[in-house]
């Protein structure tokens, strides 16, 4: 009877996991998949989050009259506890950017709750009308953001 020693199905099996390891190692090349996605179903303003720390939040946001929605006490600050609230202190231009677009309407800026809560006539807001008209120039600024 023949017996092998084994020497030869070892060097098969070594030149065999010598190959699997030159195609691993060598592999696939890296596929470069882009930035990181911005977040599903968020709209996202042409003007993006700069025209939003720049423009929206001082003007639309926060601005100096009385009827600003982040003052101490206000409705919209960090222990307001509405569903919209903005960090005012220090102020976090990524958070309050993201609880904005929440409520965007890329489709239909005009519709944006964003935009319609404050406005008068159109949707009831506990902190009443903010904003007189689609003609007040806050509007403008909101509706310039998508542009």
């Amino acid at each position: 009877m023949y017996r092998s020693s084994g020497m030869g199905n070892h060097r098969s099996f070594c030149a065999f996991v010598g190959a699997g390891l030159a195609l691993l190692l060598g592999g696939c090349p890296t596929v470069d998949l882009g930035d990181t996605p911005t977040d599903i179903n968020l709209c996202n303003p042409a003007g993006g989050i700069d025209y939003f720390a720049a423009e929206i939040y001082p003007n639309f946001v926060r601005p100096g009259d009385v009827n600003a929605c982040t003052k101490a006490g206000g409705c919209h600050n960090e222990a307001g506890g509405n569903a919209l609230n903005f960090k005012t202190n220090p102020q976090d231009d990524v958070f309050n950017y993201r609880q904005a677009q929440v409520f965007l309407n890329c489709g239909t800026p005009g519709m944006s709750q964003f935009l319609t809560k404050p406005l008068a006539g159109v949707e009831p807001h506990g902190g009443g009308n903010i904003y007189g008209s689609t003609t007040d120039p806050q509007v403008q600024i909101f509706l310039d953001w998508f542009e």
